[in-house]
């Protein structure tokens, strides 16, 4: 049993920045950040995202300076989300190898090695006409097994182009054992598997669909994401995944789902991932423009908590300015 006041005094181990930097019990370091980036074919220079302050769809130029911006912050990686100039019904531009995301890819692994770990967002959504995740059917509804023949084939291409780490996010079932699969027979053995395992049917993606462009122009997608009453789900779904090949797991949104960022953390054995997504960084960046916040404070307060609720490492668009203080 410890000592009782006046004898212990917590306080004395807050009095200076010094003490309470020794005794912190979670640390946030550069490499566990992981800098969401939007690449966009045909346009002539970066293109700012009105939700998402200080974010922009990046020409493929801009794209590698800022990655050289983040690698030499010390940045952990990058993920790679891609806007093709046409859309289809398949997304074919997806797998295309003259695709706008394989293409960065190419850039990236030229000019920046080994220096930073490149990932991708392996889905359909930024690529199909009617921005869903997978093909539909003639009735309008995603086919799931028709989809997962689509993401074997967008990993192979996004791995032929450089991708160390692909990250299906459509939340469509076996996906990852398909794309393990599909990776091993094209000699991509090595290639890492980011599940997107738990990923929400949240309202905080707003944002990002206008950085995507990626909106669902009919219904939304509560058919695959798991809906946020649940919990007891996320671990069946992490469960799943893991079975199937994934090497790492992730939980999406981040800050409105820290108790599902424990539990997985609990559970498993894995590197674990949370996204704090567009909409937690938009509501941020508007209360701080608006003088309601701190902003520098609640940006590393955000971060701090998802770290100390169990994640790795910690999908952010603001990684490249927090490597930076924190170097």
């Amino acid at each position: 049993m410890s000592a009782q006041f006046p004898v212990a005094r917590p306080r004395r181990l807050r009095r200076t920045p010094a003490l309470r930097r020794m005794v912190a019990e979670t640390r946030l370091a550069p490499a566990d950040l992981v800098l969401p980036m939007f690449v966009k074919e045909g346009i002539a220079g970066p293109q700012p995202v009105a939700s998402m302050p200080g974010v922009v769809q990046h020409t493929r130029d801009s794209l590698r300076k800022a990655a050289h911006e983040a690698a030499e912050a010390g940045v952990g990686a990058l993920i790679l989300f891609g806007i093709p100039a046409v859309k289809d019904g398949t997304g074919s531009g997806a797998d295309d190898p003259a695709g706008i995301v394989q293409l960065a890819l190419r850039d990236l692994a030229s000019d920046l090695g080994d220096a930073i770990v490149v990932m991708t967002d392996l889905c359909l959504d930024e690529y199909t006409d009617h921005g869903h995740c997978g093909i539909l059917t003639a009735g309008g509804e995603i086919d799931n097994d028709a989809t997962l023949e689509r993401y074997a084939s967008i990993a192979v291409a996004q791995a032929a182009a450089g991708a160390q780490v692909v990250g299906p996010s459509g939340m469509m079932d076996g996906q990852v054992g398909v794309i393990r699969e599909a990776l091993d027979k094209g000699g991509y053995t090595d290639v890492s598997i980011l599940g997107y395992s738990v990923k929400y049917a949240s309202a905080y993606y707003g944002p990002f669909r206008d950085a995507a462009e990626c909106a669902p122009q009919f219904g939304d997608r509560s058919t695959h994401q798991q809906d946020p009453a649940n919990a007891d789900e996320s671990l069946r779904e992490v469960f799943l995944d893991l079975d199937e090949g994934a090497d790492m797991v992730m939980v999406k949104p981040a800050g409105a789902y820290l108790d599902i960022v424990r539990r997985v953390r609990d559970a498993v054995d894995v590197p674990v991932a949370a996204y704090q997504v567009s909409g937690e960084y938009a509501m941020i960046e508007a209360a701080a423009e608006k003088g309601w916040i701190d902003r520098d404070r609640t940006i590393m307060e955000s971060l701090v908590a998802i770290r100390r609720a169990g994640a790795d490492m910690i999908l952010t668009y603001w990684a490249t300015e927090v490597a930076k203080k924190l170097r």
